[in-house]
């Protein structure tokens, strides 16, 4: 029997944040957009009329903050589950949050790889914390029983495995090196441990940095550097076989990524993961 698609209301004051949450949330056609809005009355009202099963809210909203939203929405839609995705990072704001009954929380500046898990978490009724919010504890700041699920444990749904689609492309915004390391760093792991290869390009002290997080780890990521399924690039050398008069030249890019995709795929990987 098919199932009926989860119907998602998306509310954000800012329209190219909007239409991105809108746009990655469309590419899964278990999710259905059912209404937007830009303002919390608004959200309010939508809300109540649409009944959706899940609510994507924004914290910083005009006429009525998205807190104030939420507490309304309980009361007039108590069935849709909520999902926080805010700038905003103060643990005492996500605390307050998760205790009116928020599901997930989503900083921003993550959302281009934590959304669609977040998603995924909230929908099945486990609560998914940021990983901007690392090192804060808000496992019982909530009257909900809901299982915790963080980032570390979502992430390796971004490197592709056996049976998935050929073609994937994630976005990670960061606001500091920490997050910048980390991010990458659970990507290339995942993919090492679904025996794909990765090719990575970044700056000098930057591959260094990641080469001694991945040793770090052990085991099959370990494994996975030695056996060369995992290919460094330094990005300035990189850039400069693509580069004619200052800019990137078609080309020489088709020619290079031809290149490095097919030695890294020689080995048979069932992917190859680049970032």
């Amino acid at each position: 029997m098919e199932t009926s698609p989860v119907r998602v209301l998306v509310v954000d004051d800012y329209e190219p944040f909007r239409r991105f949450v809108c746009s990655t949330l469309e590419q899964r056609p278990d999710l259905q957009i059912i209404g937007e809005a830009a303002d919390g009355l608004e959200a309010v009202h939508k809300a109540e009329e649409l009944q959706p099963d899940l609510i994507v809210l924004d914290i910083g909203l005009p006429t009525l903050n998205g807190i104030g939203a939420a507490r309304r929405i309980r009361e007039l839609s108590p069935e849709s589950k909520i999902l926080f995705v805010s700038q905003e990072s103060s643990a005492d704001l996500v605390q307050e949050s998760l205790r009116i009954g928020a599901l997930g929380y989503v900083v921003k500046t993550h959302a281009g790889i934590e959304l669609s898990a977040a998603v995924e978490a909230v929908r099945q009724g486990k609560r998914f914390i940021s990983i901007g919010l690392s090192g804060h504890n808000f496992a019982s700041t909530t009257d909900a029983q809901a299982p915790v699920l963080c980032h570390e444990e979502a992430v390796s749904s971004f490197a592709p495995g056996q049976g998935e689609i050929a073609r994937k492309h994630e976005v990670q915004f960061y606001s500091d090196e920490s997050a910048f390391l980390v991010g990458f760093t659970r990507f290339i792991e995942a993919a090492l441990k679904a025996e794909n290869a990765v090719i990575v390009v970044a700056t000098e002290p930057h591959r260094v940095s990641l080469l001694q997080r991945l040793h770090a780890g052990g085991g099959e990521v370990a494994a996975g550097v030695e056996q060369k399924h995992y290919i460094p690039l330094n990005v300035a050398d990189t850039l400069s076989t693509l580069m004619v008069d200052g800019l990137i030249d078609p080309v020489r890019f088709a020619n290079v990524a031809g290149d490095l995709l097919a030695e890294a795929a020689k080995e048979e990987h069932h992917h190859v993961a680049l970032c």
